[in-house]
């Protein structure tokens, strides 16, 4: 890591320990929620939470999708340290974690793959001994990775994301983003709109007896996250979608080199990735899906208690 990296990392450390005192408060009553910083290479420096169990009976790794921060894990975390050790991280881009320039990362789902690989290393997590529930871009990197390294845990758990190439069963800014000529001017629609997209994405799809409000301090870092460093959460998602394509083709090419443990979960009234992609790569795979009832395409936001019944079913 570079001088200025230091620097600059330890002034984010230094402000995020502020920020995490109010913003992990109510939680930490039950877990210590550790909030600190971890480098991946000399271009990538990650944002992690970390809550220890008493006597831990494995870990779990929780990441998240877009537009959202390692934040959105906080309750959920919680309630599943009482048994193991939870880790989340914030994907480059996203939260506090480095940003750069897309000429130095390109924020492909296959090199997100290279930086949760990396992760798993640095932290010292025992594999054998792993659950890793991935939503929305988390999930697909789990894959790719997975194709390579099929102990990369015990469980996955993957939902509410594209596994294939299947623009008809996308929301039409996704079907946009994945080339051009429509792939720039959607980007600049989203950065112009961030504000809404920050404020109802997570309600789209549901009706008015369904819709939730996110948790204050939730709201609060994906706010204060969207830009920094000169590139914005909507930035990041558009390189993602731009190497989209080709890995999804690797990825359905090359599943019968599938072999680690796989559950799909989805949100039945997800409007943004249609049911029907959950159904064929569960079918595809061999593998379970659920189809949550009256559930987004957010399903541990909506109705996190599913979610910690899901990964200690994952355990048993």
């Amino acid at each position: 890591m570079s001088k200025d990296k230091t620097v600059n990392a330890a002034s984010a450390a230094a402000t995020l320990s502020s920020q995490a005192a109010g913003a992990f408060a109510s939680a930490s009553r039950e877990a210590a929620h550790a909030v600190d910083f971890i480098e991946i290479d000399e271009v990538l420096t990650l944002r992690r939470m970390i809550v220890r169990a008493p006597a831990p009976k494995g870990s779990v790794l929780l990441l998240h999708g877009f537009p959202e921060t390692l934040t959105v894990w906080k309750n959920i975390a919680t309630t599943l340290a009482r048994d193991y050790d939870v880790h989340a991280f914030d994907w480059p881009g996203y939260g506090q974690s480095s940003r750069p320039a897309s000429e130095r990362f390109s924020y492909a789902p296959r090199a997100y793959a290279q930086v949760l690989k990396a992760y798993i290393e640095r932290a010292g997590i025992d594999r054998s001994k792993l659950v890793i529930y991935a939503t929305d871009i988390g999930a697909l990197p789990v894959l790719l990775l997975a194709l390579d390294e099929p102990t990369i845990a015990r469980q996955t758990i993957v939902g509410d994301f594209a596994p294939f190439d299947r623009p008809h069963y996308m929301w039409e800014n996704l079907q946009n983003l994945k080339a051009e000529p429509t792939a720039s001017p959607t980007r600049a629609y989203m950065n112009k709109t961030s504000d809404e997209i920050l404020q109802n994405v997570h309600r789209r799809g549901l009706s008015p007896a369904e819709q939730f409000d996110l948790p204050a301090d939730v709201q609060q870092d994906m706010t204060r996250s969207w830009s920094v460093d000169g590139m914005t959460s909507a930035d990041a998602f558009a390189h993602y979608y731009a190497n989209f394509t080709g890995d999804q083709h690797y990825l359905e090419a090359n599943l019968s080199r599938l072999k680690t443990p796989v559950k799909v979960i989805w949100g039945e009234k997800d409007i943004y990735i249609a049911r029907e992609m959950g159904i064929e790569f569960a079918g595809k795979i061999g593998a379970k899906v659920d189809i949550l009832s009256g559930i987004g395409h957010f399903p541990h936001l909506q109705n996190s208690k599913q979610t910690v019944e899901e990964i200690n079913a994952s355990f048993r």
